[in-house]
């Protein structure tokens, strides 16, 4: 069976010379058709027409979504390049394009490089029979290639996630941050939170640019390598860079699941621990509602929680708030299964719960949740409070804080050290 091919060519007289070279019929490709343009070729592969396309480096608005969209649809990509010139080369590989071939390639070259590539996107390659139906299998989108980085990344990821209600997030994410660094780890704060992160603004930071959108759009248009990301990433302190978030909730589609795996990616080479604040909700029911691939508002928390090496849950102390860790917990190992989190309980306070307040804490998560590990973190709002009237963490604005020190005893468990004796203090630069 021939495997159905289009093209995306920039140049229609390369693009001619192209479709000639490939019409012999024992070379195992047909081309379905020729489309003009980016959109032309989006639509055309979501009919299910195709099961590969072969694309110019140059085809105007050729980003990492359109490659994503591509692979949803069952598409594989194969790039065309002028013989010789490494800077589109180098974009379609920024950008997951795994085979790329120079325009002067024997047409026997192309074709089998089409195979490969339809092979390599189909987890059932065996059976060439359904290819015909691109959701016959779920494809793997575009990954990485290892040409991003300089070297292999081998830093840690820590995503901090918590139900609606406020419980914390924040403060935690940027407590762990701040510990780890004074800790000599240099970290990297992420503010991922597609509802209208904070962390900018608790860390006294005039933020016009949030860092983690230009992040994500250049990773989008395959410019982003770890030098632009630590260009982007600011330092707030000795081994702490920050990588600010969205401020208002409607600029959510600038941060996408695709673009967004590439920073995390990088992220590791930056740092040896990153800290990712994410948002709270999980639903991913704009998927049940399109029959075309629709954009996901929670796909960048899904996203984070999903390349964690470390799910670190915020709840708080209270009898709302623990109901909402229990549904929590349920909803976050349905999203992620087999991931195994550790729990924070936030704001812990005698007068929330009657009797000996912690212990019934660890009773009612470990009785509905499962939860035999549990870190908690006492409240004491006026330590919270001065930090952030000043913009400074809690090592900094109140380093004898009964709070700052339970936060501190995490970022260790999660580097896996123990805590140190001594009050650390971390130096505003």
């Amino acid at each position: 069976m021939l495997v159905p091919v289009l093209t995306a060519v920039s140049d229609a007289v390369w693009e001619a010379r192209l479709v000639a070279a490939l019409s012999r019929g024992d070379l195992g490709v047909a081309v379905v058709r020729r489309c003009v343009d980016l959109a032309d070729l989006l639509a055309t592969a979501a009919t299910g027409q195709a099961r590969a396309v072969l694309l110019s480096a140059d085809l105007r608005r050729l980003d990492r979504e359109a490659l994503t969209r591509l692979a949803v649809a069952g598409v594989a990509v194969v790039g065309l390049v002028p013989p010789g010139d490494e800077d589109p080369e180098r974009r379609l590989r920024q950008l997951g394009v795994s085979h790329v071939l120079p325009s002067d390639a024997s047409a026997e070259a192309i074709s089998a490089a089409v195979v490969e590539a339809v092979v390599a996107l189909t987890p059932t390659p065996s059976d060439l029979s359904g290819l015909a139906d691109p959701r016959s299998a779920l494809p793997r989108p575009p990954q990485p290639v290892e040409e991003l980085e300089a070297l292999p990344g081998t830093g840690r990821l820590v995503a901090v996630w918590g139900p609606t209600g406020a419980p914390g997030r924040t403060t935690v994410a940027v407590g762990i941050a701040a510990e780890l660094a004074a800790l000599g780890w240099p970290a990297l704060l992420v503010d991922a939170d597609v509802y209208g992160g904070v962390v900018a603004q608790v860390l006294g930071l005039l933020d016009e640019s949030p860092g983690l959108a230009a992040a994500c759009r250049q990773a989008n248009n395959g410019q982003l390598d770890v030098a632009a990301l630590a260009g982007l990433a600011r330092e707030v302190a000795p081994a702490l860079r920050v990588l600010t978030g969205i401020a208002r909730a409607d600029r959510w589609p600038e941060l996408r699941p695709s673009a967004l795996d590439v920073v995390l990616t990088l992220a590791r080479s930056l740092a040896a621990v990153t800290v990712v604040d994410c948002g709270f909700a999980l639903e991913q029911d704009e998927e049940l509602v399109y029959d075309t691939m629709a954009p996901r508002r929670n796909g960048a928390t899904v996203a984070v929680l999903e390349q964690a090496d470390t799910v670190v849950v915020v709840g708080t102390a209270d009898p709302v708030g623990l109901q909402r860790l229990v549904r929590g917990l349920s909803e976050l190992k349905e999203t992620v299964p087999g991931l195994a989190p550790t729990v924070v309980v936030n704001r812990l306070r005698a007068s929330a719960i009657p009797g000996d307040t912690e212990a019934e804490v660890r009773a009612a998560l470990q009785r509905y949740a499962g939860i035999e590990q549990l870190w908690v973190v006492p409240q004491d709002t006026e330590a919270v409070d001065a930090a952030l009237a000043v913009g400074r963490t809690l090592a900094e604005a109140a380093p004898g804080s009964p709070a700052r020190q339970a936060i501190q005893r995490i970022a260790a468990a999660v580097i896996g050290v123990p805590a140190p004796a001594r009050r650390g203090r971390l130096l505003r630069r």
